[in-house]
C-alpha cells in the first residue's frame, strides 16, 4: 500500500483537456457557420433588397395622405366625365347648335373617362402624381367653364323640350276626349227621345186596341206605285215625327201634290206606329204614303247581302236600314228614276225640277262637298290598303247624302250593287273605311258615276256649324241638319231648330207636351187620336 500512486491528479487532467478540446470544436464550427453565412450573403442578387425597399415604400404610400389626393383627384374626374356624358346626351337629344356641342362635350368626356382610368392605377411618388393632378385640375375647369356657358342654353332649351311634350300629351288627350265625344254625339244623335219613343208606343197600343182599323194602314194603289208620271221618294227612318216633316214640308211646297209618292221603309218594330201616325194624319192635298217594313224585301237575306250578314253575325255597328239605300233598284224594279231624302231634312221649295235634272248617263246626283282640301276621299277611306289605293284616287272630290237622284236603269247598267258587295266584302273587318258611316260605301260605289247637283238644291250643316250663310239657307231647296245636333234633341242648335218647327207647324214646347200628355198625365184609354194633342203635334 505504502508504494502505491494515488489516482485524482491524474483524472483531473485528461478531465481539462478534454474540455479544452470540445471548447475549440465548437468554436470552429461557429466559426465556419458564420463564414458561410457571409458568404451566402455577398453572392445574393442585388434585386431582393430593392423590392423590399418598394414594398416598403408602397406600404408607407397607402398608410400616406397622398393616397387621399389621389382619391380625391379620381372621383372629381368620374363626377365630370358623368356631367359631361350627361350634357352630350341633352345635345343628342335637344339637337343644340348642334354638332359642335355635341362633339366637344363627347371630347371632353372621352379625356375625363380616360383620365379616371390613369388615376385609378397605382402612382409610386409625388412626382409622378404631380402631372396626373395637374392635368385633372386643367380638364375638370374646363368642364366647368363649358357647363356654366352651356347652362342656360340648356335649361331654356330643356324647357322647351319640356313644353313640346306637354302639348303633345295635352293634344293626345284632346284626340281622346273628341273621339269621346263623337262617340256620345253618335249614340245621342241615333238614339230616340224618351218623348219620340213615348209617342211610338202610344201609336202601337191604338194599333193592338183597334186592329180591323189599321188592316189596310196607308196603302197606296199598285198602280200609283210603278207610274213612271209620278215623282218617288224614298225615305228610310224609324222616327215618326221626322219622318213626317219630311213629308208635310215636301207637300206645302209641291205645285203638284198629288204627283208625289212617298215611299217609307222603317224597321218592324216601328212598322205599325209609322202606319198609326199616317192613317191618323193622312197627307194633303192628294199626296200619297206608303209605308212597308225591311222585312218585307224577301231579297234581304245573309246569303245576297254582306250587310245582313254581318248585322246578323253580331255587328251592332252596321244598320240595315240605312244601308237600304243600296238595294233601290231591287226594292222598286218598276222605277227608273227616283230621289232619297235624309229623315233630317226639310224641303223648302218644289223638288219637281230634280226629274229635269240631266244625269248624262250618271247613277246618282248629288251636291259636292269638297273645298280646297277637305272632304276629299282619303278623308273618308284608308289609301293606306292597296284595294283603295289602287282604284281611288284619294283628290276626288267627296258628295253627300240627304238629297240625292238615282237613275236607277243607269244603276242596273252599271251593276253598282255588285259593286257595293264587293267593297262591303271587304271592309268586313273596318280596315277600309269605318263601318259605321255608310258614306265612305257610298262613295266606292258611285265613284266615276257621280253627276254633281247645284248647290242650291242641297244646303247642309244646320246640325253641327252654327255659321251657315242666312241667304244659303232662304235659297236652299233642301235644307239638312246633318250632325250629331239634331232639331228634335235638346242639344240642337237654337237658330236653326225655328226652321224645322215651323215646317212641322210643332208648338215650341212640343217635347214638353208629349212627354207630359202623352206618356204621364193622360191615361191611355182617355187619349183620342186625331184629336186635341195629335193636333196640336203635326197639322
Amino acid at each position: 500500500m505504502a508504494g502505491v500512486r494515488p489516482a485524482r491528479p491524474a483524472t483531473g487532467f485528461r478531465a481539462f483537456f478534454s474540455y479544452k478540446v470540445f471548447a475549440s470544436a465548437v468554436f470552429t464550427l461557429l466559426s465556419l457557420a458564420a463564414l458561410s453565412a457571409i458568404l451566402s450573403s455577398s453572392s445574393s442578387p442585388p434585386s431582393h433588397s430593392a423590392a423590399s425597399a418598394a414594398v416598403r415604400r408602397r406600404g408607407f404610400l397607402a398608410s400616406d395622405p397622398l393616397r387621399a389626393r389621389i382619391d380625391l383627384i379620381y372621383r372629381q374626374a368620374s363626377d365630370h366625365t358623368a356631367l359631361a356624358t350627361a350634357y352630350a346626351a341633352y345635345a343628342r337629344r335637344l339637337k343644340l347648335d348642334s354638332s359642335r356641342q355635341l362633339r366637344v362635350f363627347q371630347g371632353l368626356a372621352a379625356t375625363l373617362s380616360d383620365l379616371s382610368t390613369r388615376l385609378a392605377a397605382p402612382v409610386d411618388d409625388e412626382d409622378a402624381l404631380r402631372p396626373l393632378e395637374k392635368e385633372a385640375k386643367d380638364r375638370i375647369k374646363l368642364a366647368r367653364q363649358l357647363v356654366g356657358d352651356s347652362k342656360e342654353a340648356f335649361d331654356t332649351q330643356l324647357k322647351i323640350q319640356k313644353l313640346r311634350d306637354t302639348i303633345f300629351a295635352v293634344r293626345e288627350q284632346l284626340h281622346r276626349a273628341k273621339k269621346l265625344g263623337a262617340l256620345a254625339g253618335f249614340i245621342a244623335a241615333g238614339s230616340t227621345p224618351k218623348s219620340l219613343h213615348c209617342l211610338a208606343m202610344r201609336l202601337m197600343e191604338e194599333r193592338i186596341a183597334h186592329p180591323e182599323t189599321y188592316r189596310h194602314a196607308a196603302s197606296v194603289a199598285p198602280a200609283d206605285l210603278a207610274d213612271p208620271d209620278l215623282y218617288h221618294y224614298a225615305i228610310f227612318s224609324d222616327n215618326v215625327i221626322a219622318v213626317s216633316v219630311v213629308i208635310n214640308s215636301a207637300i206645302k211646297n209641291a205645285e203638284e201634290p198629288s204627283k208625289h209618292v212617298f215611299h217609307v221603309v222603317t224597321d218592324p218594330m216601328y212598322l205599325a206606329a209609322m202606319q198609326v201616325w199616317f192613317v191618323r194624319r193622312p197627307p194633303a192635298r192628294g199626296a200619297k204614303v206608303e209605308v212597308r217594313s225591311l222585312a218585307e224585301f224577301g231579297f234581304l237575306n245573309s246569303s245576297y247581302s254582306p250587310v245582313v250578314r254581318m248585322a246578323e253575325g253580331g255587328r251592332p255597328d252596321l244598320s240595315v236600314l240605312d244601308h237600304l239605300r243600296f238595294y233601290l233598284p231591287e226594292m222598286y224594279p218598276k222605277l227608273s228614276r227616283i230621289v232619297l231624302l235624309e229623315d233630317d231634312v226639310v224641303v223648302q221649295k218644289d223638288l219637281t225640277g230634280l226629274w229635269r235634272v240631266d244625269l248624262d248617263g250618271m247613277v246618282n246626283g248629288a251636291v259636292e262637298t269638297c273645298f280646297g282640301g277637305f272632304r276629299r276621299y282619303i278623308r273618308y277611306l284608308n289609301f293606306s290598303i292597296p284595294e283603295v289605293r289602287d282604284q281611288f284616287n284619294p283628290r276626288a272630290c267627296a258628295w253627300a247624302y240627304g238629297v240625292n237622284v238615282f237613275d236607277l236603269d243607269a244603276w242596273r247598267r252599271e251593276r253598282c250593287t255588285d259593286r257595293f258587295h264587293q267593297y262591303q266584302s271587304l271592309n268586313e273587318d273596318g280596315t277600309l273605311w269605318n263601318p259605321a258611316s255608310v258614306l265612305p260605301a257610298g262613295l266606292v260605289t258611285f265613284y266615276t258615276t257621280t253627276k254633281p247637283l247645284d248647290k242650291t238644291w242641297h244646303v247642309m250643316g244646320l246640325g253641327y256649324n252654327p255659321s251657315v250663310s242666312p241667304d244659303e239657307i232662304r235659297n236652299a231647296a233642301v235644307i239638312h241638319f246633318d250632325g250629331n245636333m239634331k232639331p228634335w234633341l235638346d242639344v240642337a242648335l237654337n237658330q236653326y231648330k225655328h226652321l224645322w218647327t215651323k215646317a212641322s207647324r210643332l208648338p215650341k214646347d212640343f217635347g214638353l207636351i208629349i212627354s207630359s200628355i202623352w206618356c204621364c198625365s193622360v191615361p191611355p184609354r182617355e187619349f183620342e187620336y186625331g184629336r186635341d194633342a195629335s193636333r196640336g203635334l203635326v197639322g
